[in-house]
């Protein structure tokens, strides 16, 4: 099952991947230079060093017969042509959100709500960021009730792996709701 992992630049995605995947991950991980200087805003992410210019990709086996396979797309605007190419596919997605950046979530948002595909928002909690329930989230970024919100870290495999059941289970659930309404 193909899952994409999603976001504004700098919110982690790549993290992520790397902290839930089984496997080494593959990034396609670049040194910041000057060239994006002009094109890259660093706001409240001064100390950011490298960006993703393709796809982060990785692997999670729930079991003998279904594995995730996890695809990270890059977070700045120049690189969102591969995102229609790494969506295909795929089942659903994690949008990956951070506080002090929040508006960096919503071209995620809005890609995946134009696209039909199933999503949760994951709110990822940085060391001295700001901490806000999930309603405060979900209103911030005009979610409906059925898109799922969650707290998460993304250093932590634990707490991905969490955020990833939540998608499934969404998933799962939206499957079943649009079967028994059809």
């Amino acid at each position: 099952m193909k899952v994409l992992v999603a976001g504004g630049f700098g919110a982690g995605k790549t993290t992520f991947v790397g902290a839930v995947s089984e496997i080494a991950p593959l990034s396609t991980e670049e040194l910041l230079t000057q060239v994006g200087a002009g094109l890259d805003d660093l706001t409240g992410v001064e100390a950011k060093t490298s960006t993703t210019v393709a796809m982060d990709f990785g692997r999670i086996t729930l079991d003998p017969h279904h594995v995730l396979y996890l695809f990270g797309t890059p977070g700045q605007e120049r690189f969102w042509f591969l995102w229609d190419e790494l969506c295909a596919g795929a089942l659903g997605a994690v949008v990956l959100a951070d506080t002090r950046r929040l508006e960096q979530s919503f071209s995620a948002v809005d890609f995946f709500e134009q696209r039909g595909i199933g999503f949760v928002v994951a709110v990822n909690e940085f060391d001295g960021s700001f901490r806000y329930d999930a309603d405060e989230i979900r209103d911030a970024i005009g979610l409906g009730p059925q898109v799922p919100v969650v707290l998460c870290d993304a250093r932590i495999a634990s707490s991905g792996i969490r955020t990833l059941v939540t998608l499934v289970q969404h998933l799962l659930t939206s499957a079943t709701a649009g079967e028994a309404a059809s």
